[in-house]
């Protein structure tokens, strides 16, 4: 049987990887990657929650999902818009070289 724990602990382990991956890549790419594991780790709580929860038959914790999930679409499209025309700029995608961005 599979509980709320379980679901919470995989959920755990997603968003650290999705952290991890933030704080230890050098590539903007791989930088949005995490970004996107963690909020793939909110969707997977929000989901639980609502599947564990007081009134299953209400699609709040669905609700929750589509809106996070337009949201990181939206982020998604904006970060790899800003590191295409930051490559087109510097010929590089590692994040220590941005340091100074002005038009």
């Amino acid at each position: 049987m599979i509980t709320l724990e379980s679901f919470l602990l995989v959920s755990a382990l997603l968003f650290a990887l999705g952290l991890a991956a933030v704080l230890t890549r050098r590539n903007a790419i791989m930088i949005l990657i995490g970004i996107e594991l963690m909020l793939s780790a909110a969707n997977l709580n929000f989901v639980a929650f609502w599947r564990f929860g007081a009134n299953p038959e209400a699609l709040t914790g669905v609700l929750f999902v589509l809106f996070s999930i337009a949201v990181a679409a939206a982020e998604a499209a904006v970060g790899l818009a800003l590191i295409i025309m930051i490559y087109r700029h510097y010929r590089s995608i590692n994040p220590l070289k941005f340091n100074v961005l002005n038009g």
